[in-house]
């Protein structure tokens, strides 16, 4: 008899049957009922020596990501990964795909499989981050935060880069420029669609709401904010997108629809992946350093395993000028 067949009896994950058998605080009363249940109904008695083996080091580190498929998201992986080598530590993966369900279940893996830190890019709210947030696992947050959440985290300056990039825009005389945001589930999300309102406030350029579309992060989001931009009786010279898999859905619909990026339209995308220097022509973007990034958030995992203070930073960003924006066709004075 197993752990797992008291998960299974007690209703709950082989990791939260897990905390409750090693009295870890994080278990809710519930769970700790149900899980004290099963052990008497099977007669479970755990075994000393699994104990000791928890808690030993298994020199291994979980990369919890929102979606593998976002050049950014790889590219955080590898840097991740090969600093961890640095350290001796081996790197367990887990793919969210933007939903808080899937990371849960992929969290309680990593516990079972008793990993001795997390980085996350975490989905949700702190609410919906309890597991992680009270299990006690050493943890640190990469790209995204969570409002209250006494984390650790790096993550880049969404701001810096979107003024710079409305400040070019509308020194080249651009008055309409549409944005493709993410979700406001996040904190990239918001932030940034905040910095976009801060920067077009107070200036020439309209902010009638409507050239503002919403998306989810993905390609298909992406492409749907670019038909609804173009849709419109006065279409934007000029479209900012919030991150590169919007970018690629949002160019994919310019293409299809015979409008010319860098001659018809303006387009600014996020993250300088190596398939936006390829375009042609080139995109302007919005640029982290994510090596720099994924490098760093291991080293402060690191100290945070050790029991060492870990401070968050903030990451700087920066404008790359390419091609692909152009002066408005409509004047400096549109």
């Amino acid at each position: 008899m197993t752990i797992k067949d008291v998960a299974g009896r007690a209703g709950v994950s082989t990791a939260t049957a897990s905390r409750v058998l090693s009295g870890h605080p994080s278990t809710s009363p519930a769970a700790r009922t149900a899980v004290e249940q099963a052990v008497a109904d099977l007669g479970f008695r755990p075994n000393a020596q699994a104990r000791s083996l928890r808690r030993t080091t298994t020199q291994t580190l979980g990369l919890l990501l929102p979606d593998i498929r976002n050049p950014f998201f790889a590219d955080l992986a590898h840097a991740v990964e090969q600093r961890a080598r640095d350290f001796g530590y081996l790197t367990l993966f887990g793919n969210a795909n933007e939903s808080v369900e899937q990371q849960d279940r992929y969290f309680d893996v990593m516990l079972s499989q008793r990993v001795d830190g997390l980085i996350a890019a975490p989905q949700g709210d702190r609410a919906s981050l309890a597991g992680i947030l009270g299990s006690g696992l050493p943890t640190v947050f990469v790209d995204r935060v969570i409002d209250g959440a006494d984390v650790p985290s790096i993550s880049p300056d969404n701001r810096t880069g979107i003024h710079e990039a409305v400040e070019h825009l509308l020194g080249l005389g651009h008055r309409r420029i549409g944005y493709i945001a993410g979700p406001q589930s996040t904190s990239t999300g918001r932030e940034r669609l905040r910095a976009y309102q801060e920067a077009i406030s107070g200036t020439a350029a309209d902010d009638d709401g409507g050239l503002v579309h919403v998306g989810d992060f993905q390609a298909a989001s992406g492409a749907a904010g670019a038909h609804a931009l173009l849709d419109l009786a006065d279409p934007p010279t000029a479209v900012l997108a919030a991150d590169s898999l919007m970018s690629i859905g949002a160019i994919g619909v310019c293409n299809e629809r015979g409008v010319a990026i860098g001659a018809d339209l303006a387009f600014v995308g996020y993250d300088d992946i190596e398939a936006f220097t390829l375009l042609n022509p080139a995109l302007t973007v919005i640029a982290h350093d994510v090596d720099a990034m994924g490098r760093g958030a291991v080293e402060m995992l690191v100290a945070v395993i050790a029991g060492e203070a870990a401070e968050s930073r903030v990451l700087p960003s920066r404008l790359i000028v390419r091609g692909s924006t152009m002066d408005s066709p409509k004047g400096p004075s549109a």
